[in-house]
């Protein structure tokens, strides 16, 4: 029997929570340079690729050889400007969220299966490891209304601290320091950090017009997920 969530039915133009963890809940991202790859790959697959820059630079006479493999590889990889929105990621040791909306059915799952092979061949070939990293393939729910988009968001930014807790057990200041010193998207959500391949327009839209990004770090830091259609999927 497939597990929950394996079995995936994409529609166009919708929201979808992905998340995966590591086989036998093993840490996934072990230091920074972990996540920084992991973020690079999304950052090189969402950006618009420019063809023609690349093609020259392999034309330079000064590109070195290494240089050269290098772009040639990149030259190589698949697109997906365009076809994917990244709304929010928080990378955990051991799992990650995505928040994703696609344009063309399907885009999601030929996305994931790229930057998961990839991130495997980094993540083995540096820990000198085999065999699969994740546990079985990732998952995918798809967002059903406007409510649940917002607490998903809020759900996924919260997971540092703890997504399913009611209340807060720490000063909010610290809470926000844990959350954003955390590999995740709520510094743009909060103006502190601009990343081209993020877009937060559609889940900001929903809060004040005054200062959109307090009002949405006041929802972050006091938001109760009530929402089963999330709560159930926190993995630890």
């Amino acid at each position: 029997m497939p597990g929950k969530n394996t079995r995936k039915n994409y529609v166009s133009n919708s929201y979808y929570h992905i998340y995966n963890r590591g086989v036998e809940k093993r840490v996934i991202f072990c230091d920074t340079q972990d996540s920084g790859v992991f973020l690079s790959y999304l950052k090189t697959y969402l950006l618009p690729k420019n063809e023609k820059s690349i093609q020259q630079k392999i034309a330079a006479l000064s590109t070195t050889w290494r240089e050269k493999d290098r772009l040639i590889k990149e030259l190589r990889l698949n697109n997906f400007y365009q076809e994917i929105t990244l709304h929010c990621y928080c990378l955990m040791p051991n799992h990650f969220h995505l928040l994703l909306s696609q344009k063309s059915r399907g885009a999601i799952d030929e996305f994931m299966n790229s930057i998961n092979t990839r991130y495997v061949m980094y993540f083995n070939r540096k820990y000198q490891r085999v065999g699969p990293l994740y546990q079985g393939v990732y998952k995918a729910v798809l967002v059903d209304n406007d409510e649940q988009l917002l607490h998903l968001s809020a759900y996924i930014h919260r997971n540092p601290i703890g997504a399913k807790r009611q209340t807060l057990h720490v000063h909010q200041g610290e809470a926000l320091w844990t959350l954003n010193s955390c590999p995740s998207s709520l510094p743009e959500y909060l103006r502190l950090r601009t990343t081209k391949w993020l877009y937060t327009k559609n889940i900001l839209t929903f809060f004040s017009k005054t200062n959109k990004n307090l009002s949405y770090e006041k929802f972050v830091l006091g938001s109760i997920t009530k929402n089963s259609s999330i709560t159930e999927l926190a993995i630890d």
